[in-house]
């Protein structure tokens, strides 16, 4: 139950999908950009809000300091944009029903659930650098304090 079979230094994989918009998007656009690419279960729960609203209310610093944001889950589009719209997301939220983004990241696969085990999306964020390394992987994504993680990992 560890999660990713990735690790810092390795090419991060690349991907591609739509968006809350229903806009394809992909790795390529993001070539030559700082990426958080993180992974989370399921639009509009408790945790995942948190988690999604935190990164929100850090957007700004995060593009200051040369990044973007994107969020995985297994949410379809609409789904997403429901979720998006009604927290004002300022960065894009990548459906990926079939799970083929997030099997590439190896984020799929048992974990423990309010004491069950349970199969679904480890809660991961992976900080790409602009010629696509993996940089950090954050595995214990704490929600309501993930910007404050990632500026950690970041020394930012």
């Amino acid at each position: 139950m560890s999660g990713t079979h990735l690790k810092e230094g390795d090419l991060a994989p690349k991907f591609q999908g739509f968006n809350q918009d229903g806009n394809e998007i992909s790795s390529e656009d993001y070539k030559g950009k700082n990426l958080i690419l993180f992974f989370y279960p399921k639009d509009d729960t408790p945790g995942c809000t948190k988690e999604a609203c935190n990164l929100r209310d850090n957007y700004a610093y995060f593009q200051k300091n040369g990044f973007e944001i994107l969020g995985v889950s297994p949410d379809k589009v609409k789904k997403h944009k429901k979720f998006s719209d009604r927290y004002e997301f300022q960065y894009p939220l990548l459906a990926d029903p079939e799970k083929e983004t997030i099997n590439a990241y190896g984020v799929w696969g048992p974990k423990q659930f309010m004491g069950k085990e349970i199969i679904g999306v480890h809660r991961t964020t992976f900080l790409i650098n602009d010629k696509g390394v993996i940089t950090h992987i954050i595995r214990k994504v704490k929600t309501k304090e993930h910007s404050d993680q990632i500026r950690t990992e970041l020394g930012l």
